[in-house]
């Protein structure tokens, strides 16, 4: 990329250390500044649609959730700079999905400029040095090269069909949708799929899937509503039977190692859950397995809608151990359903902020380590984690979900 913002075919040329630290100091500096961590992604779709007004209608009317996962996906790339591995194996499955919207290689193009032209905005009040410009060209020729190469290699559909076969209002404000594919979706247990529902036309959202794969093409979600959101109160309250939805291409990277030698800890919150509770379902199909600690956590104990179900999977699985945890020891005054008694042998609810519960139980330096939740959720628990002694490289989260 020449300093127009032009993309050439400097492919995946390795970024050198001086390069690393001047692409991390100066993207800190954007999303740490003044004007917030989404402030790139805003100049990013401002720079994009100014030189391409066309491009607009690819994108959802409102823009928050694309720019949320720009940021996201941006960040994970720039802190996995040094050990590429999870980085290109993440921008290869977004190219994979960025077929769903029909992108071209024009298309890239034009977004390579675009967030050179939104960098050189953000930081007006950096010196643009020649290696600063080096490092960013390189980074953004290095983004688009592996996805556009990883999309064109691809040769499955950009897109399957699936039919709503259940919808279960578990909660208030949760529910557990059932799908069949038109035909089966080539994911594994722990990964998540993005989707589009008819009630919200061109708004894509990734969702967790709930079970593993099936002959069958049988998929399940867990919905959480989200306060003020544009997708998850339409799947929460208006899905019907028979509605059809469109899946892309499945992303994430959460799995068990079954050859490292080390046993498992799962911390899920909430509907983060899913797929967690996809990948014990999927051992329990195998005679031998590592020994799994699962915390399941939640503000209430309410939260914790799908207790009863890994409680029977661990009373006939001995590896999987199921640790309730609940912020709050009574549920509101407005939820009446009682809370559901363990099993004989199943450990009891503990009461706490579920990083902290965690980390009390020791370092788990000798586990490898998934944690599933909402992004604060996810921050705190990893913090309490590393402080306790676990050692990070140990610990695996999706970066956009």
């Amino acid at each position: 990329m020449d300093t127009e913002g032009g993309v050439t075919d400097r492919a995946a040329a390795r970024l050198s250390a001086m390069e690393i630290a001047q692409l991390r100091a100066s993207f800190s500096s954007i999303t740490h500044g003044s004007h917030g961590p989404s402030h790139l992604a805003q100049l990013f779709y401002a720079a994009l649609f100014s030189e391409h007004p066309q491009y607009r209608a690819l994108f959802p009317i409102s823009l928050e959730e694309p720019a949320r996962k720009f940021t996201r996906a941006l960040e994970f790339v720039v802190d996995n700079l040094e050990e590429p591995g999870p980085m290109t194996e993440l921008l290869a499955q977004l190219g994979r999905d960025h077929r769903k919207y029909g992108i071209t290689a024009g298309h890239y193009e034009a977004a390579g400029s675009a967030l050179i032209a939104a960098v050189r905005s953000a930081l007006s009040h950096v010196l643009w040095t020649p290696t600063l410009d080096s490092a960013w060209s390189g980074l953004v020729s290095l983004l688009l090269t592996t996805m556009r190469d990883a999309a064109d290699a691809d040769d499955l559909p950009a897109a399957w069909t699936a039919t709503v076969v259940g919808h279960e209002r578990r909660l208030d404000d949760l529910a557990i949708v059932r799908l069949e594919s038109d035909q089966p979706i080539p994911f594994h247990a722990g990964q998540y799929l993005s989707v589009q529902i008819p009630q919200r036309p061109r708004q894509w959202r990734y969702l967790s899937v709930a079970i593993p794969p099936n002959p069958y093409g049988q998929i399940e979600f867990h919905v959480r509503r989200v306060s003020g959101g544009w997708v998850s109160p339409a799947i929460v309250n208006e899905t019907r039977v028979g509605d059809r939805w469109q899946l892309a291409s499945p992303l994430g990277g959460l799995e068990v190692d079954r050859d490292n030698g080390l046993d498992v800890l799962m911390i899920g919150s909430g509907s983060g859950i899913a797929p967690l509770r996809a990948q014990v379902m999927e051992m329990a199909q195998h005679g031998n397995n590592p020994r799994v600690h699962m915390f399941v956590g939640g503000r209430y104990p309410r939260d914790l809608y799908d207790i009863e179900a890994l409680w029977e999977l661990s009373l006939s699985n001995p590896w999987l151990t199921v640790v309730p945890v609940s912020e709050e020891d009574e549920n509101p005054w407005w939820h009446t359903t009682p809370d559901p008694e363990p099993p004989p042998g199943m450990h009891r609810r503990l009461h706490g902020r579920l990083g902290r519960v965690v980390a009390e139980f020791g370092s788990w330096a000798d586990r490898q380590v998934q944690i599933s939740g909402s992004p604060s959720m996810i921050k705190t628990t990893v913090y309490s984690l590393r402080h306790g002694g676990t050692p990070p490289e140990l610990i695996q989260h999706d970066p956009l979900v």
